[in-house]
């Protein structure tokens, strides 16, 4: 983030605004990026799987998925032979749980290694000697043909929903997976009524948003966001490569 965004939003924020994010990222990557941020209120992180407060880094509410999903889940990876990172809370600490650490979408996840939290990572022989009812995601990053079967065969398992998506900043693909009971709109909806917020403004820049976007009163889409998304958006800002986010609520909630 820029020093104007920065300076803008916890400016802002001194006034009286509440700011947070929702991300499909955990944590571990969301937290430092945002570090900067006085951010006031819970963040909405992995697509809406948990709620976490960064007063005191403590989830305030968690998606699990049960067991036997997750084995069915896991035996779909299985059978297109394609490896994945499966996450757990525990004690309130995130875990990511793989077997092997082999592909780009795997070895993208371990710079996280570089930030001082508890044991992010553990190789085992199955995941599913370890999926239990502490189960909370899904994930890997690939490419579009290779990840297809696999989230064909994640559409037919009852209990869970998915995201399926090209990365606005690479070429490559996500695909996650988590409870049926999570998504960013009920993270929004958990928000809303905890803080009795009567107005909630969002900004988007993939497909993962929609469903945020529908739990928002006021849309913007970010000037680099995908063309579905623009057109579900009440406004569009600049980019983020131009303080969009920043520059849209000066101007339109800064005085």
């Amino acid at each position: 983030m820029s020093d104007f965004t920065v300076e803008t939003v916890n400016s802002l924020i001194e006034k009286g605004m509440y700011f947070t994010f929702a991300t499909a990222r955990s944590v571990y990557s969301a937290k430092p990026i945002t570090s900067a941020l006085n951010i006031n209120i819970p963040y909405i992180l992995m697509n809406g799987v948990s709620i976490y407060n960064p007063l005191d880094d403590k989830y305030i509410k968690n998606e699990y998925i049960n067991p036997e999903t997750s084995a069915e889940i896991i035996s779909v990876f299985r059978e297109n032979n394609l490896n994945c990172f499966m996450y757990k809370i525990h004690d309130n600490v995130l875990t990511a749980y793989f077997t092997e650490m082999d592909s780009y979408a795997m070895n993208s996840f371990a710079e996280v290694r570089k930030n001082n939290y508890k044991k992010p990572f553990v190789q085992c022989e199955k995941l599913a000697d370890h999926a239990d009812g502490e189960t909370v995601y899904f994930t890997v990053t690939g490419d579009y043909e290779r990840l297809l079967p696999v989230r064909n065969g994640i559409a037919e398992i009852k209990g869970v929903n998915h995201a399926f998506y090209s990365d606005t900043y690479t070429d490559k693909y996500y695909l996650e997976i988590f409870s049926e009971n999570a998504s960013k709109a009920n993270g929004i909806k958990y928000l809303r009524e905890k803080y009795s917020f009567d107005e909630i403004v969002c900004f988007g820049d993939n497909l993962n948003d929609i469903t945020m976007f529908e739990e928002s009163n006021v849309k913007i889409a970010v000037g680099n966001a995908v063309d579905e998304l623009k057109k579900l958006a009440d406004f569009v800002s600049l980019t983020n490569e131009n303080d969009g986010v920043a520059k849209w609520i000066a101007e339109n909630y800064g005085e």
